[in-house]
């Protein structure tokens, strides 16, 4: 559960280290801290409070209480939850950080914390996380973050020393977190609908498939820069089995274009809350990573998979700003 980040995540993750290794904090708490990915906790949080945001103002919540009670609930118990998915994420790879050079100074690998402690730590801030999300969201966002962590740990992890299609599949985790606050309002008293039917409100599958796009290009650009560390490793990437790039620059461009009509669905979805700046910042963002995305693929340098990998972090949160301040600013002016 899929900022910015580490190595062995969710392509969602590995935002700030770029095969850099850090210097190992030397407190245990700073250890712990650390257990979380703090970055790609952050962007987890943060998009599923944006659902939260969207289908509250979609569909008309109102009382402050109720809208604090969701916010508290749904921050604590998604940071939780996703803090101790990436610990677990941590405990199962801490062999193969051990071989790589910017993950070998994990807690694990580097002696700072036991593997028996980061298990404990994972399982306990996971548990956690769900039962706030159950006893302030209700129970669909609590299963939300149980699917999550679990494709995230018992799927996604174990398959990417197996195959290259671990990308797709770890993009599911990095994006099933938005549902956590789509699915939050079905807890209130203008829930569009009951229980699972929840799990297909389109405010929820938008943005959920706006996150699963975004993480590809965000990632294989990652892979790229860092393959050589993915291979000591003995981790399957595209770049890996791809060494010239062909596959890998297609790839990017593609779904780099795949951002602009995701980005562009808001306005027939919920056409009350997005408009022309939503539409403008799906354009103008989307055609950046593409130009980008191009221009790795004429170079195949690692300078210009770092530039696309900027790109995409730019890309996530501009995007959202814009869609949320005009979504904030139609609902007031309403």
């Amino acid at each position: 559960m899929t900022t910015p980040p580490n190595a062995q995540s969710t392509p969602s993750e590995d935002i700030a280290d770029q095969c850099t290794v850090d210097v190992p904090q030397p407190s245990t708490f700073a250890a712990c801290v650390e257990l979380t990915k703090p970055g790609i906790t952050k962007l987890v949080t943060i998009t599923a409070l944006v659902g939260l945001l969207l289908s509250g103002l979609h569909y008309d919540l109102v009382g402050w209480m109720l809208w604090i009670k969701l916010i508290v609930g749904t921050t604590i118990g998604t940071m939780l939850a996703s803090g101790g998915a990436n610990a677990l994420n941590m405990w199962y790879e801490s062999d193969r950080d051990a071989l790589m050079n910017r993950t070998k100074i994990r807690p694990i690998p580097s002696k700072r914390l036991s593997a028996r402690f980061v298990l404990l730590f994972g399982i306990g801030m996971t548990v956690v996380g769900t039962l706030i999300l159950w006893l302030t969201c209700g129970i669909i966002p609590a299963l939300v973050a149980i699917v999550t962590t679990a494709s995230y740990v018992l799927i996604y992890t174990p398959l990417k020393p197996i195959t290259i299609t671990n990308t797709l599949i770890g993009a599911v985790p990095g994006a099933l977190p938005t549902m956590i606050g789509t699915t939050a309002i079905g807890s209130t008293p203008v829930a569009p609908m009951a229980g699972f039917e929840l799990l297909i409100e389109p405010i929820g599958l938008m943005l959920f498939t706006l996150m699963f796009v975004w993480q590809l290009p965000h990632f294989f650009a990652i892979a790229w820069m860092c393959k050589d560390d993915y291979k000591a490793g003995g981790f399957r990437m595209l770049p890996i089995v791809d060494p010239k790039g062909n596959h890998t620059a297609v790839t990017m461009i593609v779904t780099s274009a795949m951002l602009i009509p995701c980005g562009l669905a808001p306005l027939w979805i919920i056409p009350d809350l997005a408009g022309w700046f939503t539409a403008g910042a799906s354009i103008l963002l989307g055609g950046l990573l593409i130009y980008l995305s191009i221009k790795f693929a004429i170079t195949r340098t690692d300078k210009a998979a770092r530039k696309v990998f900027f790109g995409s972090i730019i890309h996530l949160p501009v995007y959202l700003i814009v869609f949320v301040a005009e979504a904030s600013i139609r609902t007031l002016i309403a």
